[in-house]
C-alpha cells in the first residue's frame, strides 16, 4: 500500500488553528513566510515518503540487534538517516545560534508526524534529540551549547533521555544512579538504566546521554536529583565508561532499540553538570514536555497510516456483492477512524501552536500548553491505539494477518500510552495541578474562549459538562480527584478537538473532496464522539469509593 503524507490537512492546521501567519508576523517567527512553509511541508513529505516509509516493514521484521554492547540497525537505516541529517530536517525549529532555522514548533510537528507515520520505530531517534535540543538550549553551559549544541541540531550526534531505573519506574525520585565530583569540573557516573531509546544504534559514531543521577549528599526524592550530559565517544576520542549490556524484546517499534545502560562498570563515566546541582527535574522537564508533545504525533501519525491502509483495503475488497467500504459498519469505521485522527492532529498541533506564542513572549499562551499537553500526549496516542485497532478490525481476518501490515500499528500504537509519562500519569498532572494553574485561570480561560466560538448544541453540552466536573474536582479530596482524572481528561481532551474541529469545518465551505471530508469528519466527531465524552460525567464525579469497595486482591 502506497503513504501519503497529509500535507493539505497539516497546512488546513496550520493555518486555522495554530494561525501561523499571526506568528510570522512576529519578530520571532518571521522567516515562516507561506512558500517557507509549503515548501518545508511539500519537502518533509517528500522524505517519509521515500526514505523513511520503504524501511517500515523490514524494521518490524528485522529489528534492532544486539551483540556483546553493539546494536546493529536493520538494513537501509544507516543511509536514510545520513539522508535525514543532510537534508537538514532536525534543524527545523532549533535556534538560530547553534544552527538551527529558528521556525515554528508547530511547523516541525508536520515533519514528526510524517515520520511517524512513515516509520514510528526509526522516527524515535530524531524525536529523543529534539527534547535534548530544547533542554540543553534552556540549561545548558555555555560550553555544552558550544560543544554539543550544535552537533546534536545537525543530527551528527543523536541524543537519548535517560530517567527509568528497575526499581524507579514513574517513581523517579526513586532513582540510585550516583554523580561523584572528580574536582575538574566533572563528575563520574555509576549506575544502570532501562527502557532507553536509541540508547546505543551504528546510525552515527557517537550518542549524548542525558542521564539523572543523585550526587552525594542529596536529599531523597525529585529533590535531590541532578542532570548530566554523558557522551559516548569522550571529546579526546576515547570510549567513556557506557555501554549498552542488552536491549528489550517488545510487542511492536522493532526497529528502535530499547536499551539497558550500565554507566561505571569501570571505575566512572564522565559526565559534566547540565544545569544546577539538584535542578535536574527542572531541566528534564523541559525535554519531557517537548517529548510528550512528540509522542503525542506519534498517535496521530499511525492514527493516519492506518486509516489511509483501512480505506485502501476497503475500498478494493468486495463482499456481498459491493466494496466493503459501501456497508454500513465499516463505513462507521472509516468515518471513526478519519475523524480521530483529524480532531487528535487538530488538538496536538494547537498545543504545538500555543508554546510557539510562548516563545515569542506570550505568557498567557505559555499557561495554555501547560494544560494542553497532558491532553494531547494522552488522548493522542489513546486515539493511536483506537484507530490502529478500528483499522485491524476494518481487515477482518486480514488484518490479524501480519503481511497486510494492520497489525504493525497496532502494536507500535500500544507503547504510546505507557512511555514519556502513563496516560494515567498526564490525567493525574491535569487534576493534580492544571486545572489550578494560575490559580485556576489557564483552566477557565481556555473553557471561556471555547464557548466564545462553538456553536453546535452538543458542543455547549459538553462545555456545560466539564465545568460543572471541575467544580467538583476542584472540591473534592485528592483520592476523588484522582479516581476521576481519566474520563476528564478525555471530556477535556474531546472538547478542545471538537471546538477545533467545528472551526476547521466552517473554513472549508468548498466542494472538493477534501473539503468534504473534512467537513464530514468534523460533523461524525461532534455527532458520535462529543456525545460519547458527555456521558463520562458521571464517571468522571463519581469519587473514589467505588473502587475501593473491595480489597485489591479480591478482584484477582
Amino acid at each position: 500500500m502506497s503513504f501519503a503524507c497529509p500535507v493539505r490537512d497539516q497546512r488546513l492546521v496550520l493555518d486555522q488553528l495554530v494561525r501561523i501567519g499571526e506568528l510570522a508576523a512576529g519578530e520571532r517567527f518571521a522567516d515562516a513566510t507561506p512558500d517557507t512553509i509549503d515548501a518545508v511541508l511539500d519537502g518533509a513529505a517528500r522524505f517519509a515518503e521515500g526514505e523513511f516509509a520503504p524501511l517500515d516493514r523490514i524494521g518490524d521484521t528485522v529489528g534492532a540487534r544486539w551483540s556483546d554492547t553493539v546494536v546493529t540497525m536493520p538494513p537501509g537505516f544507516r543511509a536514510a538517516y545520513a539522508a535525514f541529517v543532510e537534508g537538514g530536517w532536525m534543524t527545523l525549529a532549533a535556534p538560530v545560534e547553534a544552527g538551527g532555522q529558528g521556525l515554528p514548533l508547530a511547523l516541525s510537528a508536520a515533519l514528526m508526524e510524517d515520520l511517524n507515520a512513515a516509520n514510528v520505530g526509526f522516527a524515535l531517534c530524531p524525536m529523543l534529540s529534539l527534547g535534548a535540543i530544547e533542554a540543553l538550549e534552556a540549561h545548558g553551559s555555555d560550553e555544552q551549547k558550544r560543544d554539543y549544541l550544535p552537533r546534536i541540531v545537525s543530527g551528527e550526534l543523536p541524543a537519548t533521555m535517560n530517567l527509568t531505573e528497575p526499581q524507579a519506574g514513574s517513581d523517579v525520585g526513586a532513582l540510585k544512579t550516583r554523580a561523584e565530583p572528580v574536582g575538574d569540573g566533572s563528575w563520574k557516573i555509576t549506575g544502570s538504566k532501562i527502557y532507553i531509546t536509541y540508547g546505543e544504534q551504528d546510525l552515527a559514531p557517537n550518542i549524548v546521554h542525558l542521564v539523572l543521577a543523585r550526587t552525594p549528599g542529596a536529599p531523597e526524592g525529585t529533590k535531590g536529583i541532578s542532570l548530566f550530559l554523558v557522551p559516548k565517544i569522550m571529546p579526546d576520542g576515547s570510549r567513556n565508561d557506557v555501554h549498552c549490556a542488552s536491549i528489550e524484546h517488545k510487542l511492536g517499534i522493532h526497529a528502535s532499540p530499547t536499551c539497558v545502560m550500565s554507566y561505571g562498570d569501570a571505575g566512572g563515566a564522565i559526565g559534566w553538570l547540565i544545569g544546577d546541582e539538584l535542578a535536574g527535574m527542572k531541566a528534564m522537564f523541559t525535554m519531557m514536555n517537548n517529548a510528550r508533545l512528540n509522542v503525542a504525533l506519534q498517535g496521530v501519525g499511525i492514527a493516519e497510516r492506518a486509516t489511509q491502509r483501512a480505506v485502501a483495503y476497503a475500498l478494493d475488497r468486495r463482499q456481498l456483492g459491493r466494496a466493503i467500504a459501501d456497508h454500513p459498519d465499516v463505513r462507521r469505521m472509516l468515518l471513526r477512524m478519519r475523524a480521530l485522527t483529524n480532531g487528535a492532529r487538530a488538538l496536538t498541533y494547537y498545543a504545538f501552536g500555543a508554546l510557539d506564542r510562548k516563545a515569542s513572549g506570550d505568557a498567557v499562551a505559555g499557561h495554555r500548553a501547560e494544560v494542553l499537553i497532558p491532553l494531547a500526549k494522552a488522548w493522542g496516542t489513546d486515539i493511536g491505539c483506537e484507530v490502529a485497532s478500528l483499522g485491524v478490525q476494518v481487515h477482518g481476518g486480514m488484518g490479524y494477518i501480519e503481511e497486510t501490515g494492520a497489525a504493525q500499528h497496532l502494536r507500535d500504537a500500544r507503547i504510546a500510552p505507557i512511555y514519556e509519562g502513563t496516560n494515567g500519569i498526564q490525567a493525574a498532572d491535569l487534576v493534580g495541578r492544571k486545572l489550578g494553574l494560575d490559580d485556576g485561570a489557564a483552566f477557565d480561560l481556555l473553557i471561556a474562549d471555547i464557548r466564545a466560538e462553538i456553536a453546535d448544541p452538543r458542543l455547549v453540552a459538553l462545555a456545560d459538562a466539564v465545568e460543572a466536573v471541575a467544580a467538583t474536582l476542584r472540591q473534592s479530596g485528592a483520592e476523588d480527584r484522582l479516581a476521576g482524572s481519566y474520563p476528564f481528561l478525555t471530556m477535556c481532551a474531546v472538547l478542545v478537538a471538537g471546538w477545533l474541529m467545528e472551526r476547521l469545518a466552517r473554513a472549508t465551505p468548498g466542494a472538493d473532496g477534501f473539503e468534504q471530508r473534512t467537513r464530514a469528519a468534523a460533523d461524525y466527531f461532534i455527532a458520535a464522539i462529543v456525545p460519547e465524552a458527555t456521558g463520562l460525567a458521571a464517571a468522571a464525579a463519581g469519587g473514589a469509593a467505588t473502587l475501593y469497595a473491595l480489597p485489591a486482591e479480591a478482584l484477582g
